[in-house]
């Protein structure tokens, strides 16, 4: 372990780490009353030394006027020193997302392909194949909203990110409702409503929300919600069929203008089906408009 000045850090992976600005205050307050007590890690490459890990106390003691801090060399080789964090990343706590991005940086910038990732990291194929996939299918603008702090982790992971698996939504729609509501300081609570009403509901609902006015669709779906708990059982299977009627809508409009649909055996049996839903088209809209009309007066 050495005394570092901290203008020699070069700190180019700071946005592959997420940020907590809770966690870096109370940070803040001990260093301010300590210094700082572990030592950052990096690696000292081409002259530099490349931090890895400490970007917390960097910049609170950056904020604090400190000019060096204690640093310990991971090596001379960033590969090995990312590595090495990984490695050892249970016990300093990367979270599922840093894990990704640190891998991503071994496959993309260091060209280790995925079985030697999963070699030097003494984890399976899966392991580094999950984390590889998963940014993969993020968007860019959103991964900089997660890593930068203004969109929780844990509502994208687990409330937003299962929608892009549904016919019909767009990694376009995802990034959409991130930005809007990203910096709200919502809970996750509010995201699983907001993100149930844009992504199931009506476009005038996602419109509210595109714009960034989320508290009058917000108390809206909340109000709904509430009022579903009191549902008979047989309302509660009206709305479970008016929710799979909006989904194969979706699916079906979609799919149509798909290419692959050329066949002469699908096209025959196509046009009879189709026949029999334009058929009841004019019914079907007529009563679910007189629905529509009857519940809004509610």
């Amino acid at each position: 372990m050495v005394e570092i000045e901290l203008a020699n850090l070069d700190v180019r992976y700071e946005s592959h780490r997420l940020r907590d600005r809770a966690g870096e205050a109370r940070l803040l307050a001990a260093i301010a009353e300590r210094g700082i007590a572990e030592p950052m890690e990096g690696v000292d490459a081409g002259g530099r030394h490349v931090l890895l890990n400490g970007f917390k106390r960097w910049r609170c003691a950056r904020q604090l006027g400190l000019t060096s801090a204690p640093y310990v060399s991971l090596g001379e080789d960033e590969a090995v020193g990312i590595v090495a964090l990984l490695r050892a990343s249970n016990d300093r706590a990367l979270s599922l997302l840093e894990q990704a991005g640190f891998v991503d940086e071994l496959k993309r910038l260091h060209a280790l392909n995925l079985a030697q990732i999963a070699e030097a990291l003494s984890r399976s194929k899966a392991w580094v194949s999950l984390r590889l996939g998963l940014l993969a299918e993020m968007p860019t603008a959103v991964r900089k909203k997660l890593f930068a702090g203004v969109f929780p982790v844990y509502a994208y992971m687990y409330t937003v990110r299962p929608f892009m698996r549904l016919n019909g939504v767009a990694r376009a729609d995802v990034e959409q409702f991130v930005m809007a509501l990203s910096g709200k300081r919502l809970s996750v609570r509010d995201i699983e409503h907001l993100a149930h009403g844009y992504f199931r509901g009506s476009e005038a609902l996602r419109e509210q929300i595109r714009a960034g006015n989320v508290a009058l669709p917000l108390e809206q779906l909340k109000r709904s919600c509430r009022a579903a708990d009191g549902c008979s059982a047989f309302e509660q299977a009206m709305l479970k069929d008016l929710e799979i009627v909006q989904k194969y809508l979706q699916r079906v409009a979609g799919k149509s203008h798909d290419p692959r649909l050329s066949t002469p055996a699908f096209q025959a049996q196509a046009h009879l089906l189709l026949g029999g839903l334009l058929s009841r088209s004019p019914a079907f809209f007529q009563s679910v408009r007189q629905l529509y009309d009857r519940c809004g007066q509610a």
